[in-house]
């Protein structure tokens, strides 16, 4: 009997362990995503999702050809989203907090498959902890979806190497293809995923940590099979592309082209914490010289979507830390290889540490996702101090409109249908299709009859009324006055009169 029970007993004893080293990261990741997920007020690119998400699916489509064609399906996923949980700040950074939890869990378990058991539920611990974690798992943006089915794909690619199936490959390919849809940089992990297939097509069994179950004719085949299976994902996104690539100028009209500095401070802008960002790098350089061989994949996905950006953003303005947050948890894996070499406790002390490290990064990005955590932009005190002093009849104007702050959209968030009315709009973002509203070519004649305005400025201004150029200035200077100023964070919001 104990011949018969024992093996049933050590198999259900492993099962349980596999089940803890991804299911515990994930959980501990969720519990830190969730933490203050609503505290912080939507920021300017959450506005712009919740302005997109809460559109038709045909302006949808036409906002995508006018701007932010890249982010399109997020938006179109987003929509549906918003229509069945609403528009809170919880409700619209839910998804991402799920989606972290899920990066984490598999996270450990693509660790455990390349390294080993212990590995992959350190790489996850430390994954769940980095400030970087809660602040794109805290944020309506398709950051922590993307890290979640680049390490989904790897993961995926890494079993069809060793057991070739067309279902294994199936899924690879469905996962390669959302994850273009869901964010164009994070197809550079395709130059990881290539090389680690040309390694097991050329040397066989064992590189990169993968064990492939190929014989010599069926190893050639593999460079074939993945080659279709990307082969979706080039022709969804290659539309999406051709768009974006005409919108460059308008949406990364604030982006410069990249210096070499810019890599000296990627770490910590990855991680959200300059102590954090450099431990962790020391970890993964230290998991990779003890890895050998089996640190390239991981390392690989680390390093070549960094360098094929940096390359690309010498000649186009591309380069923006948070786009490669995907390569975040391969980082961890790396450091989780690292911690792996010391017994459990001090392995666990370490990641205790990273934790710490990182405490008044968590707090701060839980006040504001704006950078640096000292500028936040104040929009519901805005919105507050209208909403205390409105009366029927008046009107809001922004200054400028076209801001990459978005106050009017700020504004709009917090009021709904109680702000007051935007005098000077002729066409709105929907009727746009746009991001930013069209005003009136003549303000003093579109406010004409109105006796109270609400004035809306970026920046903290002592004068606001002076602050407004152009003839929208001259309109409200000639017509108005000042009555009283409310200074906020980011905003400045007076009430002028007649």
């Amino acid at each position: 009997m104990r011949d018969v029970t024992a093996p049933a007993e050590s198999a259900r004893s492993r099962d349980r362990r596999d089940w803890l080293i991804w299911a515990v990261p994930g959980l501990v990741t969720l519990v830190v995503t969730l933490a203050g997920i609503g505290h912080a007020q939507p920021w300017r690119d959450e506005l712009a999702t919740w302005s997109a998400a809460t559109r038709s699916v045909p302006d949808l489509g036409r906002l995508a050809g006018t701007i932010d064609a890249a982010t399109g399906p997020y938006y179109l996923l987003m929509h549906g989203w918003t229509a069945l949980f609403g528009t809170s700040p919880t409700a619209l950074r839910l998804p991402s907090a799920l989606a972290m939890a899920g990066a984490a869990a598999l996270t450990a378990r693509l660790g455990a498959r390349l390294v080993g058991p212990r590995a992959g539920l350190l790489a996850g611990l430390l994954l769940a902890v980095l400030p970087s974690t809660s602040r794109y798992g805290q944020e309506a943006r398709p950051y922590a979806l993307a890290a979640l089915l680049a390490v989904l794909a790897t993961l995926l690619l890494v079993g069809a190497l060793g057991r070739p199936t067309w279902r294994r490959w199936a899924g690879y390919a469905l996962a390669v293809a959302a994850l273009g849809l869901l964010h164009l940089i994070a197809l550079t992990l395709l130059a990881a995923h290539a090389l680690a297939v040309l390694l097991v097509v050329a040397r066989g069994p064992g590189p990169a940590g993968i064990d492939s179950h190929a014989a010599g004719a069926g190893r050639r085949g593999l460079l074939w099979r993945w080659l279709v299976a990307v082969l979706p994902a080039v022709v969804l996104v290659a539309p999406l592309v051709l768009q974006a690539r005409g919108q460059r100028g308008r949406q990364l009209d604030w982006v410069r082209l990249v210096r070499i500095d810019d890599l000296a401070a990627l770490p910590g802008g990855l991680a959200q914490s300059g102590v954090a960002g450099g431990l962790l790098v020391g970890l993964a350089a230290l998991g990779a010289a003890r890895l050998g061989r089996r640190a390239l994949l991981p390392g690989a996905a680390v390093l070549l979507p960094v360098l094929l950006l940096f390359a690309a953003g010498t000649a186009v303005p591309l380069w923006v830390t948070r786009y490669l947050f995907f390569t975040v948890p391969f980082a961890c894996l790396l450091a989780g290889a690292a911690l792996a070499g010391v017994r459990l406790a001090p392995a666990l002390a370490v990641v205790t540490l990273a934790g710490l490290l990182g405490l008044p990064d968590q707090a701060a990005l839980r006040r504001t996702h704006e950078w640096p955590r000292t500028a936040p932009v104040d929009y519901a005190g805005v919105a507050r101090i209208v909403a205390e002093h409105e009366q029927p009849g008046d009107a809001i104007v922004y200054s400028p409109r076209q801001s990459w702050l978005f106050p009017d959209l700020g504004l709009a968030y917090h009021l709904g249908s109680r702000r007051p009315r935007d005098v000077l709009v002729v066409h709105d973002q929907r009727q746009r299709a746009d991001l930013w509203a069209a005003e009136c070519d003549r303000p003093a004649e579109c406010l004409a009859g109105v006796d109270r305005v609400w004035l809306v400025v970026t920046g903290r201004r002592a004068d606001p009324l002076a602050a407004v150029p152009g003839a929208k200035g001259d309109a409200l200077r000639d017509g108005f006055t000042v009555r009283q100023v409310w200074p906020r964070p980011g905003l400045t919001v007076a009430l002028l009169s007649r």
